[in-house]
């Protein structure tokens, strides 16, 4: 598990810009700091969210949210090498050799594959289940950058909201044209708030678990062709070259790893 530095840097270089293009017009970046606004803002987004979407998809999006700042997954190197040294111990001491494996195994699509396999399923009927298991998990991660697209498009109304009632505060001080000034500046503060919390936010956030979400989906239609590519007792050269696109490591020194395991 690894730090995504492109999430933070670019959060960095965005809030530098907005801070330092501010300073230079003549603002002062205290005046941003609006606690009523923020309020305002994300209470009323993350309402309008809740009542969008049921509680089970919010939590599970805040869950994912980790995958924004984090490179939970490890990269498919290492699950190459498994399906690989699988592959050789498959034909060389056959199928059911495999079955020792499974107690070993952490990734769940992998052993639920493997451990059909070595019950004697078919390839045809190997797929078809798997391959329903992957279109549901398609659909159910499908929902998750929903969440933060939504809130992305709440927030700015929300933003508007805020100014809006802020006006009607100002509004009812005409009298001390100073204060209306003010009261004015500090209203728009709400709409800062929501349009910059969609777009260096929650839209970007909804990008990346989309991008995050399907490395993991092509992860496992990967894994799904390795497994029956073993069943049907393909050879693992051919297997190899099949899997290559997966892979950073240099293809001849993968199969030098698998091959002194």
């Amino acid at each position: 598990m690894a730090l995504d530095k492109s999430t933070f840097v670019g959060i960095a270089i965005a809030l530098i810009g907005v801070g330092v293009g501010s300073v230079l017009e003549g603002s002062k970046l205290v005046q941003l700091l609006q606690p009523t606004a923020a309020l305002i803002v994300l209470g009323g987004t993350i309402g309008a969210v809740m009542v969008q979407f049921p509680s089970r998809i919010v939590l599970q999006a805040l869950v994912q949210l980790k995958g924004v700042f984090l490179n939970t997954e490890p990269g498919p190197d290492h699950l190459v090498q498994h399906l690989l040294r699988y592959a050789y111990k498959a034909r060389r001491d056959g199928l059911l050799s495999l079955d020792a494996e499974l107690a070993k195994i952490q990734d769940p699509f992998l052993k639920d594959s493997l451990m059909l396999a070595i019950d004697g399923v078919s390839s045809a009927d190997l797929r078809k289940m798997m391959e329903l298991q992957l279109d549901y998990e398609g659909e159910t991660d499908e929902r998750i950058p929903k969440v933060f697209d939504a809130a992305g498009g709440f927030a700015p109304t929300f933003g508007i909201i805020g100014a809006v009632l802020g006006l009607i505060q100002v509004m009812q001080r005409l009298q001390d044209i100073n204060a209306v000034g003010k009261g004015i500046a500090v209203a728009f503060v709400a709409t800062i708030y929501g349009v910059g919390s969609a777009n260096l936010f929650f839209l970007p956030w909804a990008g990346k678990l989309r991008i995050r979400l399907r490395e993991r989906q092509v992860v496992k239609e990967m894994t799904l062709e390795a497994v029956l590519a073993i069943v049907e007792g393909v050879n693992p050269r051919a297997l190899e070259l099949q899997l290559n696109s997966y892979v950073t490591a240099p293809p001849r020194q993968l199969l030098e790893k698998v091959v002194t395991q």
